[in-house]
């Protein structure tokens, strides 16, 4: 049941019905998430009755199921985002290639499976790929290049660590913990027909529907509103068990970036990350032969939105950033009011410091994380949370990774020295402090 004003509703549903039309897509159902629910949805077309229960074919939204499969390893020690693929994969030309790479589409592997369009024709095992050193196409790490091939043998990798097919792993491991049911590898229940319309008449051609095989983890998934909903609540912060949001977190800190667009764009580990107006969104787009879908996530906000349409090309992919900006406008959220809370470590330790003579600010953020930042002018910014150690590490911006380490003289963070005063000379400065101070020449 929705829960949203009347007057929402009715802007959304223009938008999408607009959507449908303009995009010639035979049914198309879209939905907002709010408060960790699919707050509305709505169903139009006239080939057939869509609703939040139909299933679709997500296409490369099943990159962030199976980046969530790699992730649950990571956390439980079974191997390392650094590890080359070679150490679980072997035989590969991509073996010097890291995981990290891999999730982040900067491997240089080829975008494409070699041997027919795997999109439309059914695949095998990953020796039927027939892989060679032409599917390096460029130096691993240097730039963004998105790979399909790349999510196909990361499946193979997390079927290799738990010994049982991609799916089955994602099925129990991620689909279910998340309550979604109707997420499937093929088509079950109530599923649309894919469809691709003419481009210069109304006439549709039903597409076909296969398994790929290897290739399953770039984008073999069907699910419907209701199921992808939960996938949203997920990237804004519900994962349940299935993650901790602190992983969650890390798969939506950009890695590479994709510069062939009008916009600002890049990619995390699994996620798209984009710049849509004034926002900073997560989630995927994702497109097979007959479907088209989208999911994204306005962590700030708290909000999502997905489109399903079972068109092969015309839908405006912008669709749920635009129902965003129009909720957004409609019912902003209201935030949580401030209320006091201790802060994280001794208060005469926050409050300005310098770097030499540049002026900074340590202060106490909500989260029990502290934000080192320039004072007045610009200057280099982070966030820290802390360690058992005593130490914090640095969460984002310049600094992240870094160790930060407090005492009441001097701030040390990555071989710089902040002190109380510009180049204190009770403090350890590198290089000293001239003995004759401030003097004017």
């Amino acid at each position: 049941m929705s829960s949203l004003l009347p007057s929402t509703e009715r802007t959304l549903l223009a938008r999408v019905a607009r959507a449908q039309r303009d995009g010639r897509c035979p049914s198309l159902v879209a939905g907002v998430v709010r408060d960790g629910a699919l707050a509305w949805s709505v169903g139009r077309g006239a080939v057939e009755e869509p609703h939040a229960d139909v299933q679709y074919r997500l296409g490369s939204i099943s990159k962030t199921v199976c980046a969530i499969t790699v992730l649950r390893l990571r956390d439980e020690g079974l191997l390392d985002l650094d590890d080359p693929l070679e150490k679980h994969v072997p035989g590969t030309p991509l073996g010097d290639r890291t995981l990290t790479q891999l999730l982040s589409h900067t491997a240089g592997a080829t975008s494409e499976s070699p041997g027919s369009w795997w999109e439309r024709t059914p695949g095998g095992g990953l020796d039927d790929l027939g892989l060679a050193g032409e599917h390096r196409v460029l130096p691993g790490g240097r730039r963004f290049h998105y790979s399909n091939l790349g999510f196909g043998l990361l499946g193979e990798l997390v079927a290799r660590v738990r010994g049982r097919a991609w799916e089955d792993v994602a099925r129990d491991e991620v689909l279910l913990p998340l309550g979604m049911r109707r997420t499937t590898p093929r088509p079950e229940g109530r599923a649309a027909q894919g469809y691709a319309v003419h481009p210069w008449s109304d006439e549709v051609l039903a597409e076909p529907e296969h398994h790929a095989g290897v290739m399953a983890a770039a984008g073999q998934l069907w699910s419907t509103a209701e199921d992808l909903a939960r996938l949203g609540a997920f990237l804004l912060g519900d994962p349940g068990d299935v993650l901790s949001p602190a992983t969650v977190e890390e798969m939506t800190i950009p890695a590479g970036v994709d510069f062939s667009g009008p916009t600002w764009s890049s990619y995390g580990l699994g996620v798209q990350v984009q710049r849509h107006e004034d926002r900073t969104l997560v989630g995927h787009g994702g497109s097979m032969p007959g479907f088209l879908a989208g999911l994204w996530a306005d962590r700030e906000e708290g909000t999502a939105a997905l489109a399903l349409a079972n068109v092969t090309s015309g839908l405006d992919g912008a669709l749920p950033a635009r129902l965003l900006t129009d909720l957004r406008a409609a019912e902003p959220t209201v935030v949580e009011a401030w209320s006091p809370a201790p802060s994280p470590v001794p208060a005469e330790l926050l409050g300005p410091w310098y770097w030499g003579p540049s002026p900074y600010v340590l202060r106490a953020v909500p989260g029990g994380l502290l934000h080192l930042g320039g004072l007045g002018r610009p200057g280099r910014s982070s966030r820290f949370r802390p360690r058992e150690d005593g130490t914090w590490v640095g969460l984002d911006g310049y600094f992240a990774g870094e160790t930060l380490r407090l005492d009441p003289v001097s701030l040390s963070l990555a071989t710089f020295v902040f002190t109380r005063t510009p180049y204190d000379p009770a403090a350890p400065v590198p290089g000293g402090v001239d003995a004759r101070g401030w003097f004017m020449p």
